[in-house]
């Protein structure tokens, strides 16, 4: 499936959503509990397409391909978060993509990944309350959403990661400002992920 149309489908949908209520301004942006919101995560079921910039695997759908790492951060239960991408695009969206990976010995589900808002609750396991963190600008940019709530996000098959299994994931966001390049990705109880922003397509 292509990822990347259906992302750019349910983008005529937000419009109304993404003009209120998405940044925020905050007093203090430090990375915390505080400046986090929380949501549920797990098995991914897809993420936008990327490409490997290598011209046999474009080819070839299944081949293997290598993402850069933009960040790295592992929680208290073994679980590690991997940014591989960070693209500003000309529409004034920001697509932040990358993998979970489960290393613990059990089933892993994020009860802690679920938004504070009552609107996101219905999206279920999914990075419905991540968000981007401008510590320069004092902003949070929360995940777009179309006008019933649905976010423009990753939402996992099954509610969860199996032991030693990971899943790719993608979450999209208002565009800061062109002079804004740097932002931390916070989701959950993760630690935040200082990653540093590209100009996509």
């Amino acid at each position: 499936m292509n990822t990347r149309r259906i992302i750019k489908t349910r983008r005529a949908m937000t419009a109304v959503a993404i003009t209120t209520g998405l940044v925020l301004m905050v007093a203090s942006c430090g990375g915390g509990e505080d400046n986090k919101p929380k949501s549920e995560g797990g098995n991914s079921s897809s993420k936008p397409a990327k490409d490997s910039g290598d011209d046999e695997n474009k080819d070839d759908p299944q081949a293997p391909t290598t993402a850069k790492v933009l960040a790295e951060v592992r929680g208290d239960d073994g679980v590690s978060l991997t940014v591989t991408s960070a693209d500003r695009d000309e529409g004034g969206f920001l697509t932040v993509s990358g993998q979970i990976k489960n290393g613990g010995g059990k089933f892993w589900i994020a009860d802690n990944w679920r938004g504070d808002e009552q609107e996101l609750r219905k999206n279920g396991a999914s990075l419905a309350g991540a968000a981007l963190v401008d510590q320069e600008g004092k902003k949070k940019y929360l995940v777009l959403r179309d006008t019933e709530g649905r976010c423009l996000c990753t939402k996992f098959d099954g509610g969860g990661v199996a032991a030693g299994q990971s899943a790719d994931w993608y979450v999209q966001f208002p565009s800061p400002p062109a002079e804004t390049t740097k932002v931390d990705f916070q989701v959950g109880a993760m630690p935040p992920a200082p990653i540093e922003i590209s100009e996509g397509e």
